[in-house]
């Protein structure tokens, strides 16, 4: 019995957490209350209190859900040791991401979720900088992987290994405003992969 109710409750959390995103991409995180999350799980208010403090909590486990895997994707090409040049394994990375993102609608509900509907403000306020942790986490890697690819002599030697991460993540994140920016009829999603090799043959000698 013990072992059941621990796993409908492992349950409970996963429907809250599935409910959480359906609900902050439809409505957009200011306006959808724990209310709305619990009533699109199927569940009480007191079942949400039970395993998330507040919707903040919620935010970040909505987020994690879905971060953490993607994370394991891309490393597995970044960190793969099937590629000599650094720079191949970066380029390889950020294919694999927006590929990720483009097929999984989940994942991009949670992307479309964080970078357009979301106002940190009020009682999102606070949470802002954990929110940008996961891009602090992406800069350091790229940082490390073209200090690898400059100690190997494959990177430019007119660019720093610390401007080429800074670059590569401000092309990154402007892809990702674009995405969720403009309409989908636009063509952007078609032409990233080309985007992304140009971004890297700057890099390259």
């Amino acid at each position: 019995m013990a072992r059941k109710t621990k796993e409908d409750a492992e349950r409970t959390r996963k429907d809250l957490v599935v409910a959480a995103r359906q609900v902050f991409h439809e409505c957009g995180v200011s306006r959808s209350t724990l209310e709305k999350i619990a009533k699109a799980a199927g569940v009480t208010r007191g079942a949400v209190y039970w395993h998330f403090k507040d919707k903040a909590e919620l935010f970040f486990a909505m987020r994690e859900d879905v971060f953490a895997p993607v994370i394991l994707r891309t490393d597995a090409f970044l960190y793969s040791p099937d590629y000599a040049n650094p720079l191949d394994a970066i380029e390889a990375s950020l294919v694999e991401f927006f590929s990720v993102l483009e097929n999984d609608v989940t994942v991009r509900e949670v992307f479309e979720v964080m970078i357009s509907r979301c106002e940190y403000v009020d009682e999102f306020a606070s949470v802002q900088e954990e929110v940008s942790r996961p891009a602090l986490h992406f800069l350091e890697k790229m940082e490390g992987v073209y200090r690898l690819a400059a100690e190997k002599g494959m990177l430019r030697t007119a660019v720093s290994p610390e401007a080429a991460a800074r670059d590569t993540w401000a092309f990154t994140s402007g892809i990702l405003h674009l995405m969720f920016g403009v309409r989908r009829s636009s063509g952007l999603e078609r032409l990233i992969p080309e985007m992304i090799r140009a971004h890297m043959a700057m890099r390259r000698p």
